[in-house]
């Protein structure tokens, strides 16, 4: 397997003309829960009015104090089809990676997945576009779908439109930036039984969605991202890592790769993929085995092996202040 990435844009038959399409394959939509209950009607609800039909919704609530739980029962009583599992009570990540060790318990065999968040509001077209994206792939080959959004606030007011993607995503993105936004990522089955196994044998990760991109790239899997956006990206206090789309919220994240915490997430990235390395391609397994050393290596040498790797962010000044990070040693 290569590297496989494109640009996608489909037009679907308007609402009215394609609701409760249920051919084509089942989809496990992973919802990771925690005291939720303030936007999570308006998320469940948005997941029954989807033109595409042929899915099930598995949760992992990580101990809700609030209406959480309560929401939930309701929904499957109006007739849809919920499993309600307990989370790790760990964070986030490790409530998407629980449900991706175990939902294949739960999910029909050949089963596509879904990442779910609590308070967001999915477009209706949202698995529709996803599932027709990759339908046409190769089977055989792991893919990963993912997509724009609107971002909101609150209210899911004032949208705006999130970032493009300009470069090519791939295992050199992969290993220095995360772009693939979990709340809009579609796997298909061979996918998602990659992701399933490769679960299985990681520990901590630094958030489910970036290391899912990971493993997906690193065997060389195909690469689809949407320039439309497929849904409502709500901002507030409690989101975990929130959007990346003005001025302030990057000179932030370039604050946060210069300080200290990127390379803490960079060595925690590592580790987790390095039970998957024997998985990834020939390519892939060397630009990982040079990216471990780059960590620990003295800044001279390193600086020679970077520049042999050709990392990449999706912007000049990103990926400047990548190189940066490398001389500041804090890559």
């Amino acid at each position: 397997m290569g590297d496989t990435y494109r640009n996608w844009r489909i037009d679907l038959p308007p609402i009215n003309e394609a609701m409760h399409m249920t051919s084509g394959p089942h989809v496990a939509i992973l919802l990771a829960t925690y005291n939720g209950g303030e936007n999570l009607h308006e998320q469940l609800a948005s997941i029954a009015e989807q033109q595409y039909q042929n899915w099930s919704l598995i949760v992992s609530d990580d101990g809700s104090s609030d209406a959480t739980r309560s929401i939930l029962d309701s929904f499957a009583s109006e007739g849809h089809d919920v499993i309600v599992l307990d989370g790790p009570q760990n964070g986030a990540a490790a409530n998407f990676m629980s449900l991706l060790k175990r939902f294949a318990a739960y999910a029909p065999a050949g089963a596509w997945v879904s990442f779910c968040d609590q308070d967001d509001v999915w477009l209706p077209d949202k698995l529709a576009r996803s599932v027709a994206a990759l339908t046409n792939l190769d089977a055989a080959v792991p893919a990963l779908y993912c997509s724009r959004t609107w971002i909101t606030n609150e209210q899911l007011q004032g949208r705006r439109l999130s970032v493009p993607r300009p470069r090519p995503l791939s295992f050199r993105n992969a290993l220095v930036q995360n772009v693939a936004s979990g709340n809009t990522i579609l796997l298909n089955a061979e996918g998602t039984r990659l992701v399933n196994e490769a679960a299985t044998q990681t520990s901590d990760v630094v958030i489910h969605d970036w290391w899912t991109y990971q493993i997906i790239a690193g065997v060389g899997g195909a690469l689809v991202h949407d320039d439309e956006p497929t849904l409502l990206y709500r901002q507030h206090e409690g989101n975990e890592i929130g959007a990346n789309d003005n001025a302030k919220a990057k000179l932030a994240r370039i604050a946060m790769l210069l300080g200290g915490r990127f390379a803490e997430w960079n060595r925690l990235n590592a580790h987790a993929l390095s039970a998957s390395a024997h998985r990834f391609s020939p390519e892939n397994q060397l630009l990982l085995q040079d990216f471990t050393r780059i960590l620990n290596m003295r800044r001279r040498r390193s600086w020679r092996v970077l520049m042999k790797m050709k990392l990449y962010r999706q912007t000049r000044a990103s990926t400047a202040a990548l190189w940066l990070a490398l001389l500041l040693r804090r890559l």
